[in-house]
Formats: C-alpha cells, structure tokens, sequence
C-alpha cells in the first residue's frame, strides 16, 4: 500500500524538477502552473518525510535521499507509460496523440508527404510535427518534448532514447556550375572562390569542419549561412562553393542547372540520419513510422538522387528493409 500522499502527479513533478532544476521548466513539461509544481513537491516530501530536492539552490539539485527515490521514480513512471501505451497503441490507426520532430532537410517534399500519409492512417490521432535542426531536435528529445523525432544522428547514445537508423547520407561537394574545368584538380579551380560554410551552431557545420580539419585544410571563414535553400542559392550565384549533402541538393532541385555537385574529394564520410524515440514509447509505433520514413526518403530522395548523379549509387543508402 502507497504511503498516503505518493500520488502520480507527485512522481512525474519531481522527475521533471530532477530533470531540469527548475520550477518553471518543470510546469512547463508537467502542464501545470508553477504553483502547482510547489505544492506537488512538498506534498511528496512531507508523505515521504525527506527533502528530496535542496530548496535553497537555483538550479534546484536533488538530495542524496533524492537521488536513490529518483531511480525507483524512474522506473515506476516508465513501466506505467509503456503499459499505458501497449494499452491504447495496438497499431498506428489506434494512435491519440503523436508529437513529432523533423529536421528541415525534408520541407521541400518528404515533410508533405509524411503528413499526409499519418493523417490517413491516424484517423483518430491529434498531432504535432515541428521542423527543427538537429540541435534542437535532440535537446527536445532529451527534455521529452516529443514521442518520435527524425535527425542527423550525433553518435551518441541518448539516455531513453532509442535511436532507429533510416539512411547514409554522404558529405558531396558543390560548386557553380562550369566553375570546374577537371573534376581530378577540383581543389585547385576552387581556389580563389570561398567556401560557403554552414553556420557555425548547426551540427552539419560541425561535421564539415571535423573533415577539414583532419585532412588538414583550410579555406576562407567570410560567410556562414543558416539554411540550405540560401546556402545553394549562392553557390548558383557564383558567389561561393559549399560542402553538403544530398538531402540538402535535392532540396535545391531548381538551382541545379546553376550548379555542379561532385563526390567529395578528401575522404569518404557522411552523417547517418535517424529516427529517435523514448524508449518508454511502445516499439511498434517507432517502427511503423521508421518504416514509413524509409520508403519516402527512398522514393522522393535516395532514387531522385542517383538518378541525376548517379556516383551516389552506394553511398546515398536507405538502412534497413
């Protein structure tokens, strides 16, 4: 029998505080006011008879008696979310709620398409997608803003996050188009032209700069741009040369008669774009729209792709069925 006072609003308050240290984020995650939040916390703590958070620090830190009630905490309110979802998710149709994250590689065409096909099959499901960079899309899979997210995937393991990999997409190389007159001395017709670089806080900007510099190169650091569109708008302006990918070409289809695209010349690397979700998310739905995923970036990206360039072929990969 549950000491009276321990309710489940409790529970899910103080993870929440124990997450973020803070009231007011912990309303936020929560749907209560702050308030609220106050008055859940000392409740659990007076029933418990132990501070569980020390109230005199801002950010809010969780005592030692916290930290050991934080586990079980955990455990319990993941059991329960997983029950609940088995409950009421026997399939995508049965699905009420879905809150997605995507990263804004896909706008142009995928993203339309995605909705369109969870709307028919989510009849009966209230949903949200947001586009978002990866950045901003793992920090919200982190702080559980979303049941499932589409991103570049960092490498690292996130904790209650299951990582489901959709497909490779390799570092290519565009310029102006005629800009380069032997594709085997690219380096040396680009010289003299700047590179065009993502900006800086951009995970696909941090990927490039990691190959720069382990092959050892340096190249002009005067423009910084935020988005793929303008990026490749200004390499057919003739303004620059970039490093990209081919989700970030296709999204350009009507510059390309403006620019050239080639294999990257220095190492063979890409970044693997994945779909994330908690792992107290019951595993069908995860798969069933990795699944969906999969076969949209296969029809409108990968096959597109390597039709117009077809040196993409086996590099620009779908993984998995």
């Amino acid at each position: 029998m549950l000491i009276k006072g321990v309710t489940l609003r409790g529970l899910e308050v103080f993870e929440a505080l124990a997450s973020t240290g803070s009231v007011a984020q912990a309303a936020e995650r929560t749907g209560l006011s702050q308030p609220a939040v106050s008055q859940q916390l000392r409740n659990l703590e007076q029933a418990l008879g132990v501070d569980l958070v020390d109230h005199g620090r801002r950010p809010m830190r969780v005592t030692p008696a916290g930290r050991a009630f934080l586990s079980r905490t955990e455990a319990v309110l993941s059991e329960l979310r997983l029950a609940q979802n088995e409950l009421t998710v026997m399939d995508l149709g049965d699905l009420t709620t879905l809150s997605i994250g995507l990263i804004d590689d896909f706008d142009n065409d995928l993203t339309p398409r995605l909705v369109t096909e969870l709307a028919d099959s989510l009849s009966r499901c209230r949903f949200k997608l947001i586009t978002a960079s990866s950045r901003e899309i793992s920090a919200a899979m982190k702080a559980r803003e979303f049941h499932i997210a589409v991103a570049a995937s960092t490498g690292e393991a996130m904790d209650g996050v299951t990582e489901y990999p959709l497909v490779e997409d390799p570092f290519i190389l565009v310029t102006p188009a005629g800009w380069v007159s032997d594709p085997e001395k690219i380096i040396s017709d680009i010289h003299g032209l700047p590179l065009l670089r993502y900006a800086r806080e951009q995970l696909i900007a941090q990927q490039v700069e990691g190959i720069l510099t382990r092959h050892g190169l340096q190249f002009d650091d005067r423009f910084e741009i935020g988005s793929h569109l303008a990026l490749m708008a200004m390499v057919a302006r003739r303004v620059g040369w970039a490093i990209t990918t081919p989700l970030g070409y296709m999204r350009a289809t009507r510059f390309h008669d403006a620019i050239d695209a080639y294999p990257l010349p220095f190492g063979n690397e890409g970044r693997k774009i994945s779909l994330f979700a908690g792992t107290d998310w019951t595993d069908r739905v995860p798969r069933d729209v990795a699944d969906m995923m999969r076969r949209l970036v296969r029809s409108q990206i990968t096959e597109p792709a390597t039709a117009k360039l077809p040196w993409l072929s086996g590099s620009l990969e779908v993984i998995g069925k």
